[in-house]
């Protein structure tokens, strides 16, 4: 070896500043240990069976993806290759009822007709006889000068004060 690289090799201050920058990057290193895994996705492995690339007849069957391939494995063993970790789960199943607000207005009869009614139905400003459907499975009862009776098929009431909105749960069409 050439006496300058032994004299620089042997030197104190060339250990004591290796020592300091191994022990800076030792440091560097396990101080970012923490980090965050990466987003992990279930891919989508589905792809079209590949065309054949063999134009003899008799050797396309050797080719052909309906033949499937006899498994080396038994068919009942876990596979440790297949999760169920990054399959979102199911959706949840569509609202069967809605929530309407009925505002109750008041009623005005004219002679011998029947009672009209008066009453909004969300921001929609309404007039209806005494018996009219307003939703679904949902009809106007009676009429008084402090309420509004509606009922349903199954002799379920609901009673709407004057001027108070009141919100109906009402199953959908």
């Amino acid at each position: 070896m050439l006496p300058m690289l032994q004299k620089t090799l042997r030197s104190r201050w060339f250990i004591i500043g290796l020592q300091v920058s191994l022990w800076v990057l030792l440091y560097l290193a396990v101080a970012n240990l923490g980090g965050q895994s990466p987003d992990f996705r279930d891919g989508d492995g589905a792809a079209a069976p590949p065309q054949s690339a063999v134009p003899v007849a008799g050797l396309e069957r050797l080719y052909s993806s309906s033949v499937p391939p006899r498994t080396l494995i038994g068919t009942n063993t876990a596979n440790p290759f297949l999760t169920r970790y990054f399959v979102p789960p199911a959706p949840p199943p569509p609202p069967t009822t809605r929530k309407i607000e009925v505002t109750y207005q008041g009623f005005y009869q004219t002679g011998d007709g029947p009672k009209q009614t008066i009453f909004r139905l969300g921001e929609a400003f309404l007039v209806a006889p005494v018996g009219t459907r307003i939703a679904t499975n949902l009809f106007i009862a009676g009429v008084t000068m402090q309420a509004m009776t509606l009922t349903n098929l199954a002799a379920q009431t609901n009673i709407v004060p004057l001027n108070a909105k009141k919100e109906i749960v009402v199953p959908i069409q």
